[in-house]
């Protein structure tokens, strides 16, 4: 029994060096699940915060948990064995809150209907990504757009953290104010902001997981907790949220904004983001098979409930801890499916365990402000417009759209001529129209 044992797991062994071609690629079988397990602990928390966006466009908490835990199984495994990277597909942050507040809050979609927005997204995503158009959509807009996108989203998340966690409130004579600092969620919010930061700062491996964990148990002493919720492990929330695909906005223009704003910003963060993370890993060639499974990954994120994925900045995990193949992914996607049983025990985390990390990783994108060139009047203003509208409107897709439509009028009065791709004065017509159609 011990020897028919042994023979299989060799065999396993062996079926594993040739699917994943991990000699060739010089790694091990060990190395590949150490480095998925580590990548894991360094995303995890993307069930919860994500859960927590989601829950404020009216979702089932507990239903975009198990959307969240499903889509990145099904993302981690395409991205296993379709591109073999070790890099992990699962809900973007950014991209979840230009779902919940600019599409459904702010544009007055239902949940529903912005999850048909992003299946109509993916399948846009697709025929780009399996044909060369992606690529040369993402070599037509001017860098320093891109990079203004993610400094927006990034001031973004650390206003929606600090409202989250209390630290600003709505002012009864200002916009914004100070939260109430003897409130003692806000207290919690504070002290659990500083543990993560110093956290961040020590480099500790899967530090926002233990940023939760802390901030669950600093909450408990402050009272703000929530309860265990009781009962076996059930699959039934999912129902709330899986294929509630509503097309009945079809007609509408918010509707096509929604799908052109969350188009443009899923492709862009995806094609730059992966671009990087395969020159890391030395695999250039496989860009259009890791752009193919995330565009499909983003066209089942509708069906399955929920906003659409992106590759993890938290991949680098998996390629510091010297991954080099698919495997590490599907290790990262096997733990994923086991976090179904932790379900129970997601009510007791607090929001001021959630909020800190919305305000770490806003900060970790706002520094790209350090890489942006300025130089440029019409790029400094074009790009500001973006990075300040974002944050200031409440709304992604209007922060996108400003800076898109001002770039091309801008530079016709820069003295310096400067080439702009016809592709730009077509995506700024489009945003302007859209415009002009609300106010008609």
């Amino acid at each position: 029994m011990g020897e028919g044992q042994f023979h299989r797991g060799k065999k396993m062994k062996k079926v594993f060096e040739q699917m994943f071609q991990l000699k060739k690629e010089g790694t091990t079988i060990r190395t590949e699940l150490l480095a998925g397990m580590i990548g894991f602990f360094t995303v995890v928390y993307i069930i919860v915060v994500n859960s927590s966006i989601l829950s404020e466009a009216g979702m089932s908490y507990e239903g975009v948990v198990i959307a969240t835990i499903f889509i990145s199984v099904v993302g981690c495994f395409i991205m296993g064995f379709w591109a073999n990277l070790p890099l992990i597909l699962m809900p973007g942050m950014g991209i979840n809150a230009l779902f919940a507040y600019s599409l459904v809050n702010t544009m007055g979609l239902s949940f529903e209907q912005a999850l048909a927005v992003v299946v109509l997204s993916g399948i846009i995503f697709m025929v780009l990504a399996f044909t060369p158009l992606a690529r040369k959509l993402n070599e037509a807009i001017p860098l320093v757009l891109k990079q203004a996108i993610t400094v927006g989203l990034g001031f973004f998340l650390i206003l929606l953290g600090l409202e989250k966690g209390g630290i600003v409130t709505r002012g009864s004579h200002s916009i914004l104010a100070l939260g109430k600092l003897d409130d003692p969620a806000v207290l919690a919010t504070i002290l659990t902001l500083f543990v993560t930061m110093i956290l961040v700062i020590r480099k500790v491996p899967g530090g926002f997981l233990v940023s939760l964990i802390i901030g669950t148990i600093i909450g408990y002493f402050f009272g703000i907790n929530g309860k265990v919720s009781a009962g076996a492990l059930s699959l039934t929330p999912f129902k709330e949220v899986f294929f509630k695909l509503d097309f009945s906005g079809i007609t509408e223009v918010a509707f096509w904004s929604g799908v052109f704003s969350l188009t443009m910003v899923v492709v862009f963060e995806t094609v730059g983001l992966t671009y990087g993370q395969v020159r890391q890993l030395k695999h250039e060639e496989r860009l259009p098979r890791v752009i193919q499974a995330s565009s499909v990954t983003v066209f089942l994120s509708g069906i399955f409930g929920t906003s659409p994925t992106v590759s993890a900045l938290e991949s680098g995990s998996m390629i510091a801890s010297n991954a080099k193949t698919g495997l590490a992914s599907i290790t990262t996607g096997v733990l994923f499916l086991c976090s179904l049983f932790l379900m129970p025990f997601l009510s007791v985390i607090p929001n001021s365990a959630v909020a800190p990390i919305l305000v770490i990783i806003g900060m970790s994108m706002v520094q790209e402000l350090k890489e942006m060139d300025l130089k440029n009047p019409a790029n400094s203003f074009s790009s500001l417009l973006i990075i300040v509208i974002i944050p200031f409107a409440y709304s992604i897709a209007d922060g996108i759209a400003a800076g898109f439509i001002a770039y091309p009028i801008l530079h016709l009065f820069v003295k310096k001529e400067e080439k702009i791709s016809p592709v730009m004065y077509v995506i700024a017509a489009l945003f302007l129209a859209q415009y002009i159609l609300q106010w008609i």
